[in-house]
């Protein structure tokens, strides 16, 4: 069992989760929660796609990812913030909006092949002993802006007066508005970005990590993973990053342990094991499912960080939480 490839598969894999749920914090750090996720990674992947198919150029098809990724969540927050509609069931909604599209859309797109992302190595840190050959050699560009995106997210909210304005829109609406913040604006704007890296990182699948269109299979419920690991993170950028990675490392393993390779020098027990092998491929999902019903209860969400007006819509006039 190749230690090494594991790994580096693991950090190009993670970087969707990472991706995505870093959209996913911009959103709920402005008081919005999107459980779409799925749907518009869903868009994006089609979106990305095709038009890299189309085109022949793979960079169009990302901007076409990002843009369908961006509008479809502009569904979400009109009917959330502009008619103040349950933010729970408008993001299922939009997950099963988005399926549809993707499905119609994605129609004919089957086992066609389009341009795919570059892979590059880094000089130098490539040489590094042990590091090296996991995070910098041989990976597609997207994984390097991954690496980027995590500081760069961080400081955006923790440094700068824009990232200021957003956590006060997420914490005391009232207050933020008192002082002159747009809430309104702020939320239309982070949930449309929240939507944008969704559509990212469902392209980063179809034109990268995994190239092609395989329907709902592309995404394979991804989405629900990175809305999972957001309550993980703590809302943390830094956190949020460890977590999809872990994810990627545990999500090449299974499959490897799939395979008829020796394990520590014996027989692999998971190859030819059917019920082994189920177990092994929902593991991530049931995580996935203990995360959502762990952090759900308002107490809960107080006490490991949570927006304290996440999921609320807001009218002024009315009282600051």
């Amino acid at each position: 069992m190749n230690w090494i490839e594991i790994f580096r598969s693991g950090l190009s894999t993670g970087t969707v989760l990472l991706i995505a749920s870093i959209g996913e914090i911009l959103t709920e750090r402005s008081g919005i929660q999107n459980l779409g996720v799925e749907g518009m990674m869903l868009v994006g992947a089609m979106a990305g796609f095709k038009i890299a198919l189309q085109t022949g150029n793979v960079w169009l098809g990302l901007f076409a990812a990002v843009i369908a990724g961006g509008l479809l969540s502009l569904a979400h927050a009109v009917v959330t913030i502009h008619f103040q509609a349950d933010q729970t069931v408008s993001g299922l909604s939009l997950t099963f909006l988005g399926t549809g599209l993707a499905l119609v859309l994605g129609d004919g797109l089957t086992g066609q092949v389009a341009p795919v992302i570059p892979r590059a190595s880094i000089p130098l840190l490539s040489q590094i002993p042990y590091l090296g050959p996991v995070a910098f050699t041989n990976h597609n560009l997207l994984v390097y802006f991954g690496y980027l995106l995590v500081p760069l997210t961080w400081y955006y909210i923790n440094k700068t007066r824009p990232g200021l304005h957003l956590r006060a829109v997420g914490e005391n609406p009232a207050a933020a508005d008192t002082l002159g913040v747009n809430i309104y604006r702020t939320r239309y704007l982070y949930t449309f970005i929240g939507g944008c890296f969704a559509g990212l990182a469902g392209a980063t699948i179809s034109v990268a990590i995994a190239p092609g269109w395989y329907s709902n299979l592309t995404v394979n419920g991804q989405g629900w993973i990175a809305v999972a690991l957001v309550i993980f993170a703590h809302w943390n950028p830094w956190r949020a990053a460890l977590g999809g990675y872990l994810f990627g490392v545990l999500r090449r393993f299974t499959l490897d342990l799939q395979g008829p390779r020796m394990i520590f020098g014996l027989a692999n027990p998971f190859f030819f094991n059917t019920n082994l092998v189920f177990f092994l491929q929902m593991a991530p999902y049931i995580l996935t499912i203990i995360a959502l019903v762990w952090g759900s209860s308002a107490a809960r969400k107080k006490r490991i960080g949570s927006p304290s007006a996440l999921g609320i819509p807001y009218q002024r006039g009315e009282r600051g939480l």
